[in-house]
């Protein structure tokens, strides 16, 4: 299997332990910290809720075994956000969660969210720990890869012909946009009606810094990108373009095009292939990756990264959700998390090897027709989430 996301690599790394992240100043390095050990690593474990715990325990063993073969130590240190850190603390992101992952190497987060939380005030829903964790470490660029693997076409409810083959990197601008933008909040209009309102604003700056992290992932790829917006009918989207278009000269190797996001939602189910790189707005970005996801068949398979200028570890997680409505019931996929510790490994952590060794082990335990039921066809096996972890780890053994 191709490794996901290694299509998308940004710069070389040193053989010293790597923050992956863009110097803007510097158009686009990245950024490392010396370590004393480069095969020591400090990571910083956030389960959350639903789902979370499980996968996050089957990556965790993946992870120790991979380390165990490559000669590699990992720290692990777990702390709470979402939910269950409001049920601990009160608030979706305690300042020593937040302290942990930025003192740690890499982040790796699992799932947040749930029914129980869904009737709080909105400033301490579990999501809100997320959009903290995210501004707290810098993170603006979220990297989400959608690739179709062969073993998984049957999986998509797409034709074959439409989605065989596709591999698409979703690049979203992560901090800005309406989800931050202020004034938000609650009010009256003349009429005495009550309203609800929130601001989306970019600044050329941030615009510009993710149109870079793009411009050099589509480099890397087939050196196309397309710029995601509603520049038709929003001014914010006429600046989005603006900038895009002029940092596009920077990169005269990368062709841009343009697309409005109602057509874009249209053309990722109706020609999926026509699309390599795609960079976007936050809300923008967080439909069309959802969107894009589901032409591989489930939302179990899929790893995303979150990085910044390198001065914090990134952020490694799957695309999905907490899915309560299963946990505990060892029906989860952990593939997804499994893929995005090999993420972590390869772009985090600057361990390619041990990032390969475990992208193989899902690839092998997907071709020998271990399925969990988001993936479940005529033919398969049917696991569970621990037989799915102990599938892949004896892969990583053979």
């Amino acid at each position: 299997m191709a490794a996901p996301f290694a299509r998308a690599k940004l710069s070389a790394g040193t053989k010293k332990r790597c923050r992956v992240g863009v110097n803007i100043a510097r158009k686009g390095n990245v950024a490392c910290r010396a370590a004393v050990d480069a095969r020591k690593h400090r990571v910083t474990l956030l389960p959350g809720d639903g789902i979370g715990p499980e996968i996050t325990s089957v990556a965790v063993e993946a992870l120790q075994t991979v380390g165990r073969l490559e000669g590699i130590q990992f720290e692990f240190e777990t702390h709470l956000i979402g939910g269950a850190s409001i049920d601990e603390f009160g608030v979706p992101l305690s300042d020593d969660t937040l302290d942990a992952c930025r003192a740690s190497d890499a982040v790796l987060l699992a799932a947040i969210g749930g029914y129980k939380w869904d009737t709080l005030p909105q400033d301490l829903r579990p999501e809100r720990g997320l959009l903290g964790l995210r501004s707290g470490l810098e993170s603006f660029a979220n990297l989400r890869p959608a690739i179709v693997l062969p073993q998984l076409v049957e999986a998509s409810t797409l034709k074959r012909e439409v989605v065989e083959g596709v591999d698409i990197m979703i690049v979203r601008e992560l901090t800005g946009g309406i989800y931050f933008g202020s004034p938000r909040g609650f009010g009256t209009n003349e009429k005495g009606d009550r309203i609800g309102y929130n601001t989306m604003v970019y600044s050329e700056p941030e615009v510009d810094r993710i149109a870079r992290v793009a411009f050099e992932i589509a480099q890397k790829r087939k050196g196309e990108l397309c710029s995601v917006e509603k520049s038709n009918v929003l001014e914010v989207s006429q600046l989005w373009r603006d900038v895009v278009t002029k940092t596009g000269g920077d990169y005269p190797d990368v062709k841009l095009s343009h697309m409005y996001v109602d057509n874009a939602a249209m053309q990722i189910i109706r020609n999926p292939k026509q699309f390599d790189t795609i960079v976007t707005g936050n809300i923008f970005g967080d439909i069309l990756s959802d969107a894009a996801s589901m032409l591989t068949g489930s939302l179990g398979m899929l790893p995303s990264a979150s990085i910044g200028s390198g001065k914090y570890p990134g952020v490694y997680e799957p695309v999905h959700g907490s899915a309560p409505d299963i946990a505990g019931q060892d029906m989860a996929n952990p593939l997804a998390q499994i893929l995005s510790a090999a993420m972590m490994l390869r772009y985090g952590l600057n361990e390619p090897s041990a990032a390969a060794r475990l992208e193989k082990a899902v690839t092998a335990a997907l071709d020998e027709g271990y399925r969990t039921a988001d993936l479940m066809s005529e033919g398969m096996t049917l696991v569970g989430c621990k037989k799915m972890g102990e599938v892949v780890l004896s892969n990583l053994e053979s």
